[in-house]
């Protein structure tokens, strides 16, 4: 079991530069939520074979997250109770000039919609953040872009933001 904070920001990203994706690392991911309150979720991960349960308290900036490796068997066991509370993604690594970057390429009935989110270590290096230029709008605030809300929900409601790609 591992629990850390996170400090993040996160953006849709509006276009894909030639070739980005093509020299980033990639992993599928598939993520169902098992509980969803406005403070606390509870999610079972699949990413790229690698199977956890995480447990989030706090809101956009600042969340704690507490990880529980699984097994496959139990993985499997668990999945179908997230049942219409799913996402897919493929995820790359982005090495920026002073950050690593996460791009999120959303499948199944969230397809269109790629987003970044950056990481930080602290206050200071979140401000500081240098964004890309194929990411300029933030959504780290918006509910509706947050993974639980997309899981539920689904798409949000900003044609004008998603990608064809």
């Amino acid at each position: 079991m591992h629990t850390e904070w996170q400090n993040e920001r996160k953006f849709v990203v509006t276009y894909l530069p030639v070739g980005l994706l093509k020299k980033a690392r990639s992993m599928c991911m598939r993520e169902g939520y098992l509980a969803i309150q406005s403070e606390h979720q509870v999610q079972i991960s699949d990413c790229g074979g690698r199977y956890s349960m995480t447990i989030r308290r706090g809101k956009r900036l600042k969340i704690e997250e507490t990880e529980i490796p699984l097994s496959a068997e139990q993985f499997q066991q668990m999945w179908p109770l997230t049942q219409h509370l799913r996402i897919e993604k493929s995820r790359y690594r982005v090495e920026l000039v002073d950050h690593r970057l996460s791009l999120d390429v959303f499948g199944r009935h969230l397809q269109g919609l790629i987003m970044a989110t950056a990481l930080f270590d602290s206050e200071i290096s979140r401000q500081q953040f240098t964004l890309p230029d194929y990411a300029d709008f933030e959504v780290t605030h918006r509910r509706e872009y947050q993974n639980e809300h997309l899981a539920r929900v689904g798409m949000p409601a900003s044609p004008a933001l998603l990608n064809t790609y």
